[in-house]
């Protein structure tokens, strides 16, 4: 089913790339972020010697299991096949246009992880009340417009939400959670955390309202986590 070939300037490269993305998609079900098959995990390739980008995507209705390195399917960033024996993701076409139009994003993961799904479903945000998300998000997690699965449309909604937020997460009305990163791990924890601040945040809404945290104290929380957490 292979269309065109992947220049040999990049080879190792996006053979690095199959199995960094393989692996990732073991951590979906690890944090209970997806069931059966839904869910995906792609990564950027930059292009060499004068090649265009390319990225590395889960094939389309695979199980887990399945998925090593060679699975993998390889698209060009119109969403083309380039490299694989089985259909790319059926969310392909919004992942390619978030590499189109978002040159800082080299990692996207979509699931259907529970509470944030559920936030998604109300057409809700996610106010910024734990310290987490300040760290992670940079302030509440916004919600971007129903699309419907088949075209760019959701890819649409992603970057017209996502464009000068601070978070990398959207809550894609009725649907669900989409992540981007640096690269796919980044955006894999972002969804893993995504996750973790969307059930956080239910539970103490049954409790009562929970309190907002202050924009200045947002800002220094996001700037710390951002620049100083962690080793450099």
């Amino acid at each position: 089913m292979t269309t065109t070939e992947v220049p040999a300037a990049m080879r190792a490269a996006v053979d690095a790339a199959k199995e960094r993305v393989a692996a990732l998609h073991a951590e979906l079900p690890r944090w209970e972020l997806v069931v059966w098959t839904a869910g995906n995990v792609s990564e950027r390739v930059p292009g060499t010697d004068g090649h265009p980008d390319l990225f590395v995507i889960k094939p389309s209705g695979v199980s887990y299991d399945e998925l090593d390195a060679e699975a993998m399917v390889v698209c060009d960033l119109d969403g083309n096949l380039v490299e694989g024996t089985r259909n790319p993701s059926s969310d392909t076409a919004a992942h390619a246009y978030v590499y189109r139009h978002m040159d800082h994003v080299n990692g996207v993961v979509h699931t259907h992880s529970t509470y944030a799904a559920a936030w998604a479903a109300r057409g809700e945000e996610i106010p910024c009340v734990l310290t987490m998300m300040a760290d992670e998000f940079g302030g509440p997690v916004p919600v971007g417009p129903f699309a419907i699965i088949g075209d760019d449309s959701i890819g649409r909604g992603i970057v017209e939400t996502l464009t000068g937020h601070r978070s990398p997460a959207v809550l894609m009305q009725n649907h669900g959670p989409f992540t981007i990163g640096k690269d796919a791990k980044a955006a894999v924890k972002a969804a893993v955390l995504l996750e973790e601040v969307a059930r956080a945040v239910h539970v103490s809404r049954q409790l009562g309202e929970p309190l907002p945290i202050p924009q200045d104290a947002i800002d220094s929380l996001y700037a710390r986590y951002q620049n100083v957490y962690g080793q450099r």
